[in-house]
């Protein structure tokens, strides 16, 4: 165990082969059959019975000589529905791209599996491997713990990792408790009565109800929550009308809202469809909040933080482990692990721009480019926490 970062930088090549498959087919959403297929071919490459248990959600364990409990550990493999444009030799051309490193956490649990089985000797437990897809709608991890990934065998922990563009590479960065904000996207539709502008007085105007709605949706957060409780609500999209002239049937807004509390944020969503419904109804016309997606801030375990991050400083040392309390407003469907077994999602560091000028561009943005050399360093560390973790836990 003490060279199991020399073991996987031996297979670091192998690890960048297969990250480079997945980025030159990105797929999107909920059906990943392509990666679906590749991930399952690999892990029965290395001797593994990987499992199907939602559409395009594989499981895979690997449990060693002595009995003991069950470490989970995640990665997510579905892409963004946008057009590449970095210049890299392996550049998606399907109008998709793995902007948010997706293919980079798939690899690398790869490299992991095949770490667990070359170690297969020291795992005292059960190590369970999940890939899922569907992370950026927010509905993967939800049909997973749905579909049961975390019994048979039932899981003790949880650990997922996600790279991130700006941070020096492999430096390991981890959250202690809220670190990541929940998110509620959201849909209204305000109903009018379309008529003519130079007569407004024969229809319902849905724009200037829509208009209210927008203001009364903001005060809440200055009116009604404290204000050291981080919250944001954020309308990103008004569409109502066609003509300058004429006041349409029908306005439809989209947004986020944002925040750290559980419970305040669920006072939000429900003083949000309060205002939404009795605002319309005050101006004589409808409107109606809808969830689109939605997940509950990610909430890291502090012991399981301490203790994993322990062992990661064996691997990078400990100069480049940073735990931190501040939350941020990102969001990550893991968060619904953390509220059914002790969990810990942390962030290794996939380049800055003094490194390399081309890394360092922000997440989900089409010149986005990783650092492949940390791909070794994410196996290990999957691999050594995961092993360290059921040693010390029997």
């Amino acid at each position: 165990m003490n060279n199991l970062l020399e073991q996987a930088k031996l297979i670091k090549d192998d690890i960048i082969s297969y990250r480079r498959t997945i980025h030159a087919n990105p797929e999107v959403g909920t059906e990943l059959p392509m990666t679906k297929k590749f991930v399952m071919d690999k892990l029965r490459e290395f001797g593994y019975e990987p499992q199907e248990i939602c559409e395009s959600g594989i499981v895979a364990t690997i449990s060693g000589p002595k009995p003991g409990k069950v470490f989970l550990l995640r990665a997510d493999m579905d892409a963004l529905p946008m057009a590449e444009a970095a210049d890299v030799e392996f550049k998606a051309t399907n109008g998709a791209m793995h902007s948010c490193g997706h293919d980079m956490h798939t690899a690398m649990l790869l490299g992991a599996a095949r770490l667990l089985k070359q170690n297969q000797d020291q795992i005292e437990g059960t190590v369970k491997l999940v890939f899922q897809p569907d992370e950026e709608g927010f509905t993967g991890a939800k049909k997973m713990i749905e579909a049961g990934v975390l019994e048979n065998p039932k899981v003790d922990a949880a650990m997922a990792c996600h790279v991130n563009s700006g941070t020096p590479s492999n430096m390991v960065v981890c959250g202690l408790g809220t670190s990541i904000g929940g998110c509620f996207r959201f849909r209204i539709v305000v109903k009018g009565t379309g008529c003519h502008g130079a007569m407004p007085e024969t229809g319902v105007d849905p724009i200037n109800i829509a208009h209210h709605i927008y203001a009364g949706l903001q005060t809440i957060l200055t009116r009604e929550i404290p204000a050291v409780k981080p919250a944001v609500i954020t309308i990103g999209k008004f569409a109502g009308g066609d003509a300058p002239n004429i006041i349409p049937g029908e306005v439809v807004m989209e947004g986020t809202f944002r925040y750290l509390d559980k419970e305040m944020g669920d006072f939000v969503i429900e003083r949000m469809n309060e205002i939404v419904t009795s605002t319309a109804k005050i101006f004589r016309g409808e409107a109606e909040l809808i969830e689109l997606s939605s997940v509950p801030p990610l909430t890291n375990d502090n012991d399981l933080a301490h203790e994993i991050t322990g062992y990661m400083k064996d691997i990078v040392g400990e100069q480049a482990v940073m735990l931190f309390e501040q939350g941020g407003m990102g969001s990550e469907d893991f968060a619904s692990y953390s509220y059914e077994v002790p969990s810990l999602y942390f962030i290794l560091g996939a380049g800055a721009k003094f490194e390399n000028p081309e890394y360092g561009v922000p997440m989900h943005n089409q010149c986005v480019v990783f650092n492949e050399d940390i791909l070794p360093t994410g196996a290990a560390l999957h691999t050594y926490g995961a092993i360290n973790w059921l040693k010390n836990h029997k």
